[in-house]
């Protein structure tokens, strides 16, 4: 098999603009030939051919069987010589697809980014353990991206060929940095905000999993203390109406700035004091990362992703889900610390250099590499020459 073609497959073609055109550039560099296939009709650089596939979230709907076979017959027309699928939907359907084009020397790789299944999740999550399992054996490389899926499928998954732990997708620590004072009271003045507010950000999709209704409660349950305090949400979704009116409940509506879908949160995190999450679930969250780089202290809710990031007391802290008066007792302790804040912001900012994306490129450029070696006659050297 000597045809140049990757495939990109995931749920939502949006996973791909948010996450991953680094890679699909660098595929293109390499000489290869990029096509991407997801449900929505956005329109992604670095892709030489999209395809629109009817995956849905849900794994009871019929569409998910037409985009099986969509997806199968795309697969045996191209002869792609990689696959490389993310999302669990994307994930389950593309490694069946394949399952014909792989005996002929196709590589096949899947990025977990979270397992559904996990300790303390729900018993319906774990419907997807068995689905993985069986599929780890049409997977030439597992990628996890935080170490607690790593070392549960290195002891449970290990019909998949190869397992590697990467850093999440990388976050661009040229976009998102700290800002000097001056500049940071020039932008907040630009987004009508003055010196004296301490401004809170949440940014997150508003969805059962990312949990709103935690942070609005702990708000209200600490506004008499937070007498300057505006919590920032940034994003949209099913539940925003229920959490605006949640607010307007709580009477905290007149201090919640509900911002909506942004393009501009490189813009946005460094005028802020701190970031926060209350999220049930994560693998490894890029809001906490990009606030990270941004110098920003963290308040966050116990999952296995934040752990990845967070070191309590030393850049931020984490509490229970059901905690809601502690986060609120924390929120109080970092708007009255500005010393407290700095040591977190210190911190955060020497803990996340490891998942720049200049560093998380190098390890999926390896992992690309020995693949697209694998399955040609080209010598190490020609290809490490192209890359370099």
């Amino acid at each position: 098999m000597n045809n140049k073609k990757v495939l990109f497959c995931a749920t939502v073609d949006y996973h791909f603009k948010a996450f991953h055109l680094p890679y699909l550039k660098w595929f293109q560099d390499q000489g290869w030939e990029v096509h991407v296939a997801a449900e929505g009709s956005m329109s992604l650089p670095y892709t030489n051919k999209k395809f629109s596939i009817p995956i849905q979230r849900s794994p009871f709907r019929l569409s998910n069987f037409r985009a099986c076979k969509q997806l199968k017959d795309i697969i045996e027309q191209e002869q792609y010589r990689i696959i490389h699928c993310h999302t669990p939907l994307g994930g389950v359907l593309s490694r069946i697809a394949a399952k014909g084009i792989r005996k002929s020397g196709a590589k096949v790789l899947y990025t977990a980014h979270g397992f559904h299944f996990f300790k303390g999740a729900p018993l319906v999550n774990w419907l997807y353990y068995p689905i993985e399992r069986i599929l780890s054996s049409q997977t030439d490389c597992l990628i996890t991206i935080n170490q607690e899926d790593y070392e549960f499928a290195s002891k449970h998954l290990t019909q998949a060929r190869t397992l590697k732990h990467v850093r999440g997708v990388g976050v661009n620590m040229k976009k998102y940095r700290p800002l000097d004072e001056k500049e940071k009271w020039l932008r907040r003045s630009h987004f009508h905000y003055t010196e004296d507010q301490f401004l809170m950000i949440y940014v997150a999709e508003f969805n059962r999993n990312k949990n709103h209704q935690f942070l609005i409660q702990a708000f209200a349950h600490a506004k008499d203390e937070l007498s300057g305090a505006r919590l920032l949400f940034a994003g949209e979704g099913p539940l925003l109406e229920k959490c605006i009116k949640l607010a307007e409940q709580l009477k905290v509506k007149d201090r919640i700035d509900f911002l909506g879908f942004r393009n501009d949160i490189d813009q946005l995190l460094p005028i802020c004091d701190i970031a926060l999450s209350a999220s049930l679930r994560e693998g490894l969250p890029v809001n906490i990362l990009e606030a990270m780089a941004c110098g920003l202290p963290i308040i966050a809710t116990n999952n296995r992703g934040h752990r990845e990031l967070i070191t309590a007391n030393q850049n931020g802290f984490l509490i229970g889900v059901s905690q809601v008066k502690l986060f609120a007792k924390k929120l109080i302790t970092l708007y009255g610390s500005v010393e407290l804040r700095e040591r977190f912001s210190e911190h955060s900012l020497e803990f996340v250099q490891p998942f720049s994306l200049e560093h998380v490129r190098r390890e999926m450029d390896e992992v690309y590499l020995h693949f697209m070696m694998e399955d040609t006659h080209a010598t190490e050297n020609q290809y490490y020459r192209a890359y370099l």
